[in-house]
This record gives C-alpha cells, structure tokens and sequence, in this order.
C-alpha cells in the first residue's frame, strides 16, 4: 500500500514538473513573439555597357548614383540586424562596397582612397503608443519614391531626383498614425547627409504628411527647403502607376533642381514584371550632368523575372540632355547616352 502511495506521490510530482516546464515554455515562446531578432539584406553584382559610346577609362556613365561602373562591377552586401520588441526595438543596417559607399558619401572618417564609413542605418526606436512612434539615430530618407537598396526600387539604375535629394539622416522622428487612412511624421535631424555628427551646430527639420499611400514630404534646413510628392495608384490588379515629383531651392543659390518621375510596372506572369521610368530633370547651377546640361529626359525600360530568392534585372536605358554632355565612340560630343545594365539581386 505504501508503494502504490509512493508511486502515486511520484507521478503527481512529475506532471506538476511537467505542468511547470509547460507554462514556463509557453511563457517563453509568448516572449519570443513579442521579441524577436531578425537577421536579413542583400547581395548584388551587374554588368553595364554604354551602347553609342566608349567603354575605355574615358566612359562616360548617367548623371546618377550607383550603376555608374563600365564592365562585370560590385553593387554592395547589405547586412540589416534588428530587435523587434513590443514597445522597444533597434535595427543595424550596414553596406560594403561601392553602393554603399556612394550612400555614405560625406562620412568624414576616411581611409585612403575611399570611405570608411559601413552604416547605412543605425537606429534605436520606442512605441509609445499604439499611435505614436519615436525613432532616434541615422535612418533612410523620407523623401523620394527610390531607396538606396536595390531590393526596394524596381528599376536597377536610380533616378535624377533620388541621386541629387538626401540619402540619409541622422535625428529624432516621431510617426503618428492619425487614422486608418492618415499619417504624420515630424522630424529634427543634423543637417542634410551629416550622418554621423553635427559639423555646423545648425539643424534641419522635416515633415511628411501621408493619406492613402500617397505622401507629401517636406525638408528645410539652412541651405533650402525641399518638397516632394511620393505616391503611386494600382490601375489593375496587374498594373501599377508610381509617381515622384520634387522641388529644392537652395538659399545660396548653390543647387536648385526640379523633376518628375512616372514609374508605370505591368505584371506579365508570377514571376515576371516588365517596367519604365520616364523621368524629366531639370538643374539650375551645377548641370544635371558632371557640370553640364540644366535640362534632361532619361527614359529606363526595366524587366525584372524572379527565380526564389534571387532577382535579374535586364535594363536599357536612354538619358537625353540639351547639351553635349557625353561623348560617342570616336570621342566627339554628342546629347544623348544609350547604356545597356543586366545585374543580379538575392535577397534573403
């Protein structure tokens, strides 16, 4: 009798164990829920040849930033680490190669030859609120309908507006979500690609209003004030119509510069979509172009096909300016410059 209440004893112990590794394991998985760490990015590689033009040390590529190098060339590995808790969280973006250095072009902490600099976004941010969110530290710019990822546009080459708008800012934000359809995001930042610490003491400001996915964003600081729109409509279920249009006015007089941008995207199968970006830019006082040409047209035909995780992007591209800005095969002045991209995208 004394055993079977032993036995019986010892059972009872062990589903109360059991009951207790139970709830603590619940209770860890519930956790793990409410926070978790994520571990994702990118790698890219192209190639690009210019078709009316020379491919030599004297190659001339599109006024804009990234895909800019003649032959088999770099892109950048983008590594993003982040916490996602329930109030509070943080996310670690950084670069390395040529992309990237071109997205942190004035860090001052330089080594021979090129930038030191790997942050691409480095940011702590805390949800007061189910309404209210405050970021603070360096984070991807608000304006502009393309990013520095090549993940994020659809088209591989970046545009005139996205080369000559910020890329980054380093400061304090706070996100309101205002309804189901508005949102509002006010910002204080260093001035404008100071990412990495206030060289002059003064300070820009930004705002951006969105309703619907459509946005109206506003920067001002001591060297101007820039606005821009950012939206875009789903004409069909298969066709999309993005849309970008900005404005800068520089106090000096340094840079002024004007643009509009359509980006129209037609889904042909489930992994492949065909797309254009017809963009008009115009510059007041540099030249959209090394120093020459105010005014240029550049149209971008795009396909971009899906195989898992990796995608290919072949892309044609034609930029027109109104003047010789470029130079053909014999190295004579000429307008306009046709370059052909094929690159390679894998995302994880």
């Amino acid at each position: 009798m004394k055993t079977i209440t032993v036995t019986n004893y010892i059972k009872k112990l062990f589903l109360l164990v059991f009951l207790g590794f139970s709830a603590i394991a619940i209770a860890q998985e519930e956790t793990e829920e409410k926070k978790k760490f994520s571990f994702t990015g990118s790698v890219d590689a192209y190639y690009r040849t210019n078709i009316n033009a020379p491919n030599d040390e004297a190659a001339i590529a599109p006024g804009t930033s990234f895909a800019n190098l003649n032959g088999f060339a770099l892109g950048f590995a983008n590594l993003i680490g982040a916490y996602e808790g329930e109030k509070v969280g943080f996310v670690a973006d950084l670069v390395f190669g040529p992309r990237g250095e071109d997205a942190t072009f004035l860090s001052p902490f330089l080594r021979p030859g090129g930038n030191s600099s790997i942050v691409n976004q480095l940011y702590v941010y805390w949800n007061v609120s189910e309404s209210v969110k405050l970021t603070f530290g360096n984070f991807n710019t608000f304006l502009g309908y393309e990013v520095i990822s090549p993940v994020g546009n659809f088209n591989y080459s970046t545009s005139y507006l996205f080369s000559f708008g910020p890329f980054s800012h380093t400061g304090l934000k706070a996100d309101f979500t205002l309804s189901e359809d508005w949102s509002l995001m006010l910002a204080v930042m260093n001035p404008t690609d100071a990412t990495e610490f206030n060289p002059t003491g003064e300070y820009a400001v930004g705002a951006q209003v969105g309703f619907y996915d459509q946005f109206v964003n506003f920067l001002y600081s001591s060297g101007g004030f820039e606005l821009d729109y950012t939206g875009g409509f789903n004409v069909t279920e298969d066709f999309f119509l993005g849309i970008n249009a900005a404005f800068f006015d520089n106090s000096d007089d340094d840079v002024d510069f004007a643009g509009v941008a359509l980006y129209p995207q037609l889904k042909t199968s489930e992994n492949f979509t065909i797309g254009l970006r017809g963009e008009y830019f115009t510059e007041t006082n540099l030249g959209a172009i090394g120093g020459a040409a105010e005014d240029v047209f550049a149209v971008t035909l795009t396909g971009s096909a899906t195989i898992g995780d990796l995608i290919i992007k072949p892309e044609l591209r034609l930029d027109s300016a109104d003047e010789d800005a470029f130079l053909d095969s014999d190295g004579e002045p000429i307008s306009s410059l046709s370059s052909f991209v094929l690159a390679a995208i894998y995302q994880f």
